[in-house]
């Protein structure tokens, strides 16, 4: 098992990705497994997900075969071991491993155990005691890096990235040659009439959550003109449990005329009712990339100032593309970025970034939106 390199894999090598639980991930990786099939148009390109993105996954026009590995039934890890075994007697040995959640000790030691010629991203070595060395090429040593969002990380690497941008770091590490911006996702028909304006309010890390009083504001000036809004998400008691909606969801929905469509789609038809929707606003979550991603005018509502410092590392993964605006916080706070953005919750009292960002930049943007701005003006 060695660092791959860039070296030749042949006409048809088998080549395995191993994806991370988290939605945006996945999003970001989809330009590397077009260009995989770009550059070996006959491989045969495996996916190790997650049972949260398998809907996109199994839509994927570059994956050939997927699997879970974050399945969390007590049987899973056997069953996951045994389709591997499978898949070797059936394919052949693995040519290149790609491990795209390469913090994880579970990807690393899954990697590891495919037993592939070469490897990219995390992994251990072969006996699974350490981790495998980064290699000394900058597409393999900025993994060590503990910054990949700051201007000082592209100085650090001149000449070997174009950009922070995650999807752009993805397809380096793998040595691949693509258009790291273009994003394509599937789409189906999400079955219901889709408002015109989609929020989505929640995050699995609280710092980045914007006030519900903020979104109550924004949701009484669409309705005030007659344009409808709709809050997507998951199930209610996924988004309290998991996304730090407490109460604040359901007490907007009821002190609003917001349409409550938590739990009603799959990620396909989530990416449905974004491509029908007029615009969507939502905090630094994965409903954001995949409006972004269907061509949708969409608002990161971010705690970010002018220069881009804040509770998002928005150089890392703000989606590249003209769809998409983010917002302005009128206060400058670094302490997310010098804790790595390891911090669930806001580290300053008063969550100042978020607060910093008015609901008049919001109401502001969905004014100018082309599709609303008649509506906006009557």
């Amino acid at each position: 098992m060695q660092r791959y390199g860039g070296e030749s894999l042949g006409e048809a090598p088998r080549i395995v990705v191993l994806g991370s639980c988290k939605l945006g991930n996945y999003v970001k990786s989809t330009p590397l497994l077009r260009g995989l099939k770009q550059r070996w148009p006959a491989a045969t390109v495996e996916f190790l997900g997650s049972g949260v993105t398998a809907d996109f996954e199994s839509h994927c026009p570059w994956i050939d075969w997927r699997i879970s590995w974050d399945d969390p039934a007590p049987e899973a890890g056997l069953a996951l071991q045994q389709a591997l075994a499978d898949r070797l007697a059936e394919v052949g040995p693995v040519d290149l491993a790609i491990n795209l959640d390469g913090f994880n000790p579970l990807t690393q030691t899954l990697t590891t155990w495919l037993r592939p010629r070469y490897v990219a991203g995390g992994a251990l070595t072969a006996n699974l005691r350490r981790e495998l060395p980064w290699g000394e090429l900058p597409q393999q040593r900025f993994l060590a890096d503990p910054d990949w969002d700051s201007p000082a990380f592209l100085e650090r690497y001149a000449g070997a990235f174009h950009s922070n941008y995650i999807a752009e770091l993805f397809c380096r590490l793998a040595f691949i040659d693509t258009d790291f911006e273009a994003i394509e996702l599937p789409a189906a028909d999400p079955g219901f009439d889709v408002p015109e304006v989609l929020i989505h309010c929640t995050t699995a890390r609280a710092a980045k959550i914007w006030p519900f009083a903020h979104w109550r504001q924004v949701v009484e000036a669409c309705t005030s003109r007659g344009i409808r809004v709709g809050l997507v998400g998951s199930p209610p008691a996924a988004q309290r449990a998991e996304y730090h909606a407490d109460e604040g969801e359901d007490a907007l929905l009821a002190a609003t005329e917001l349409i409550d469509l938590r739990g009603r789609t799959s990620l396909m038809q989530l990416a449905g009712a974004c491509r029908q929707a007029a615009a969507v606003v939502s905090v630094d979550a994965g409903p954001m990339h995949i409006a972004a991603a269907v061509g949708t005018p969409t608002l990161a509502v971010v705690g970010n100032d002018a220069a881009g410092v804040g509770a998002s590392p928005i150089r890392l993964w703000l989606p590249r593309v003209a769809v998409l605006q983010r917002t302005e916080s009128s206060a400058s706070c670094s302490a997310c970025a010098d804790n790595r953005y390891r911090n669930d919750g806001c580290l300053v009292e008063g969550h100042p970034c978020m607060a910093g960002v008015g609901p008049e930049q919001v109401i502001d943007w969905l004014a100018r939106v082309p599709a609303l701005r008649d509506r906006w003006t009557s």
